[in-house]
């Protein structure tokens, strides 16, 4: 009498069990070593480079887009063994807290030392205050309206010298007046747009720019605004 045929192989279940006893552990020890990551990185890019904004950004994304992607892939290859899928979970938490926090941190205090670059806000004006912000404006041909602006992305300790403005306008017809006089970071000034009564009816993109000197270099730092110009009123 024959031997009965040996039993095939069990498979995998198509969905496999996360067990608590053994998801927990794995999940923290892919948090820990994803955060001992974070650490190192930051450890090693702070070694590294020598200058105040070169390469910052750059070390304060690095952690994050190494642990979410790498994590995931992780999960996504082991989806049926739970404790390496549980690992890969964890890296991808580390992606986030502390990876991703703390390189937003450092990004917002980049751009509070000027290493993002600079910009002018342009707003209208309420009762001689400054309000809110603008990207565009609808002037008829022949007025003029003042607004207000004022330079950010800098700080007057990471930039002290005062900044010289200059008005940009693409057609004759249209002047953007500035202060004559130097103004610094954060300070609000006073411009006036003004369109000759000839301009023809268009849309124009007038702007504010605004430049000084630090370390024998020039900084700048930009503002536009959409000018609609309409039909002069009757």
């Amino acid at each position: 009498m024959s031997a009965p045929p040996p039993a095939p192989p069990s498979e995998p279940p198509a969905f496999p069990t996360y067990r608590l006893q053994t998801f927990l552990p794995a999940f923290a020890l892919g948090w820990g070593l994803g955060a001992a990551l974070t650490l190192a990185v930051r450890a090693l890019g702070t070694g590294l480079l020598t200058g105040p904004c070169e390469g910052r950004t750059l070390l304060a994304l690095l952690p994050a887009l190494l642990l979410g992607p790498g994590g995931l892939a992780l999960t996504a290859a082991n989806w049926r063994r739970p404790t390496r899928a549980a690992l890969g979970l964890g890296l991808v938490v580390a992606s986030l807290l502390p990876a991703l926090f703390v390189g937003a941190q450092d990004i917002a205090g980049l751009r509070r030392s000027g290493c993002a670059g600079g910009y002018v806000v342009l707003s209208g004006v309420n009762a001689g205050q400054p309000g809110e912000s603008i990207s565009a404006l609808s002037l008829p041909a022949g007025q003029s309206r003042t607004l207000s602006g004022r330079i950010g992305g800098f700080t007057v300790q990471s930039h002290p010298q005062p900044f010289t403005l200059q008005g940009a306008s693409p057609v004759t017809g249209i002047r953007v007046t500035v202060p004559a006089t130097p103004v610094r970071a954060g300070e609000a000034f006073a411009l006036k747009v003004e369109v000759a009564p000839n301009t023809p009816v268009n849309s124009y993109t007038v702007g504010v720019r605004a430049v000084t000197q630090q370390q024998g270099r020039a900084i700048e730092a930009s503002g536009t605004l959409e000018l609609n110009v309409r039909p002069a009123a009757p």
